[in-house]
């Protein structure tokens, strides 16, 4: 009796797909925060992938893979949106992102205010290591970055978020970025 093949054996690639949405989704909400955005972009994302599924190699991790192709499009997306605000002239207004506070407790919303003064790329090594259970090689696969880098993003991210977290006022978020203060009483 012939053993069978590896492509029998293997789920097809839109039922691992489609498994692997819910967990694409948290991650497109946490870079979008707009649920209009992340639908978006896991869309997006879904289209590129089975699209190029071809070049996907078997035996490589899908979940990385999507999500390689996630943030790409979300950073795509900005800088593209940078271009658009510059030729359209709108000025200096701040896109400053709102804290979604339904039904949350008060720890929650604080931490939600504390990642949100982290550095995207701190912010993010610690959401996919921290959050998504990624390995630091994983994580690195996906931000096209050294293993050293995104160890020192994640330590750095953690030291700065403890120090948010210890230091600041509730009622008041600083953006490290831009120096701006934002009172939210």
């Amino acid at each position: 009796m012939a053993a069978p093949s590896l492509a029998a054996a293997r789920p097809p690639f839109k039922d691992e797909l489609v498994a692997l949405l819910p967990d694409l989704r948290a991650f497109s909400r946490f870079l979008c925060r707009d649920r209009v955005a992340t639908d978006d972009l896991v869309q997006n994302t879904a289209v590129i992938a089975l699209s190029k599924q071809l070049q996907f190699e078997l035996g490589t991790n899908l979940k990385a893979w999507l999500f390689t192709i996630a943030r790409s499009q979300f950073y795509s997306s900005l800088r593209s949106a940078r271009r658009r605000t510059a030729t359209v002239g709108s000025g200096d207004s701040e896109n400053v992102p709102g804290i979604d506070r339904a039904d949350r407790s008060s720890d929650l919303i604080d931490l939600s205010k504390a990642l949100w003064c982290l550095n995207p790329e701190y912010r993010e090594a610690l959401m996919l290591v921290g959050a998504c259970g990624y390995s630091y090689e994983e994580a690195a696969a996906v931000c096209a970055c050294g293993l050293g880098t995104i160890k020192a993003r994640v330590s750095r991210a953690r030291r700065r978020l403890a120090e948010v977290l210890a230091d600041t006022d509730p009622s008041v978020i600083i953006l490290p970025e831009k120096n701006v203060a934002i009172s939210t009483a």
